[in-house]
């Protein structure tokens, strides 16, 4: 029987539309702009100035919080200016803006493609070319990688597991991935492994991948330490709190991280990007985007280089505009439209999602009916619709003491609502306005 995780959840249908479409390079417009905020955590504090050459892998801007990366520059060009831009909310960012004169790239970078498994650094060595070279999750929440890695004074590691599950519907660039890049990936849990200190690592792939658990498995038989685990197809598994529960039945605690049950959760494109960082010296400025809907004429799969507009993406698919009705950065459940298609790729993006008219339409909201549905799919074990309605009331000591911050923003409460209420939107700005609480309340 397959393993999965216990509570909740819900079975969007899959779309994965692009599965079969190899990873296709593409080469960066004449401009783009590389925004400052790129992981979770304090934006970078730019290095470069207006009129400064840089080549494809020199830093741009470093990364001084704890919580915080480097950013590297994906092309050879000249700094046109440091300025704001709208992101994809809306709000005004700092970004550095580059036109782009060449392909040349920092002599530092190994460009080859032959593959190097020989692990030469130590722990703590990988650890700090990690976050020099500005690694950060690539699942979407954008955690410094190096950060992950420094297991707090009292904890231990005792097992590291690689999410390929990729459990949101469209979604198909960390599946191309293990197809395209296995052993890279198998060389760069190994790299992780020794930085954690661990001896075992599980690969947690989706049953709807058979192609790639096959693959990953075939390489991952020549290390004792590294299993790859096939699980049943349920959402949100790609959660590191569900997937840890579905591959060991250990439940992390309200409030806490994963490493409170001795686990460490990296996502295969994080683990594909450390393998390049540390045996190629390459940093992170590109990445895999899918692009794809019903809207769009070849749903594809892009390897892209970071601060490329979302509109040069959807130009190399075919979408059709006029036919549109929501162009979503990531996926249909936790994924934000866009408010125009000429935001950035940033290191979070993992999919541009287009969406016709009548996908985009929501319905019109009916009185909740008490039917317990959000309540039953929730994997977190909370009550949507009670955090809902006092987040809307702005009762917000309610919300805090109904552990809101627990949640995930999944969106299997919304999902499956029969009434369509908007469920997440309302969890979503309580969220914020408890954190905002919790900081002036620590100050």
């Amino acid at each position: 029987m397959l393993k999965t995780f216990q509570k909740g959840g819900v079975h969007p249908h899959e779309n994965k539309l692009s599965a079969n479409k190899p990873i296709q390079p593409i080469d960066p417009p004449a401009k783009i702009f590389i925004p400052l905020s790129q992981s979770l955590g304090a934006p970078s504090k730019p290095v470069v100035k207006k009129g400064d050459e840089v080549k494809a892998g020199d830093i741009l801007a470093i990364g001084e919080a704890f919580i915080s990366s480097n950013i590297h520059s994906p092309v050879s060009g000249k700094i046109e200016k440091i300025d704001d831009y709208f992101d994809v909310s809306g709000y005004r960012k700092p970004a550095i803006f580059i036109e782009v004169t060449g392909r040349e790239w920092n002599e530092s970078v190994d460009l080859s493609d032959e593959l190097k498994e020989d692990i030469i650094l130590d722990g703590a060595s990988i650890i700090q070319k990690v976050k020099e070279l500005g690694i950060v999750g690539l699942g979407g929440a954008t955690f410094p990688t190096h950060v992950k890695l420094m297991v707090p004074q009292g904890k231990k590691a005792e097992l590291l597991i690689i999410n390929g599950v990729e459990c949101e519907p469209y979604l198909t660039s960390d599946h191309r991935l293990m197809l395209e890049k296995p052993r890279e990936i198998i060389t760069g849990t190994r790299i992780l492994m020794k930085a954690l200190g661990v001896t075992k690592a599980i690969i947690g792939i989706e049953n709807n991948k058979p192609d790639a658990i096959n693959l990953l498995s075939k390489h991952a038989s020549s290390y004792p330490g590294i299993e790859v685990c096939a699980l049943k197809v349920k959402y949100p598994q790609g959660g590191e709190k569900q997937l840890i529960q579905a591959l060991t039945g250990r439940e992390v605690p309200s409030g806490k991280l994963p490493i409170e049950v001795g686990c460490i959760v990296q996502n295969v494109g994080t683990t594909f990007a450390v393998y390049q960082a540390i045996q190629k010296n390459k940093p992170l400025v590109e990445r895999v985007v899918t692009v794809t809907g019903t809207n769009v004429l070849n749903p594809s799969n892009f390897l892209v280089k970071i601060g490329t507009p979302v509109s040069v993406l959807l130009g190399k698919a075919g979408w059709q505009p006029e036919k549109a009705g929501k162009v979503i950065a990531g996926g249909p459940m936790m994924g934000k439209a866009l408010l125009n298609v000429e935001v950035p790729i940033v290191k979070g993006t993992s999919g541009i999602l287009v969406l016709n008219r009548e996908e985009s339409f929501r319905p019109k909201v009916q009185p909740c009916i008490r039917c317990a549905k959000c309540v039953s799919a929730c994997p977190m074990g909370l009550e949507p619709y009670y955090l809902a309605r006092v987040s809307e009331l702005e009762k917000y000591d309610l919300a805090e003491n109904g552990a809101i911050l627990d949640c995930i923003e999944c969106g299997s409460c919304q999902y499956i609502c029969p009434s369509a209420r908007p469920l997440l939107d309302h969890i979503r700005l309580g969220k914020l306005k408890v954190n905002e609480i919790i900081r002036s309340r620590n100050q």
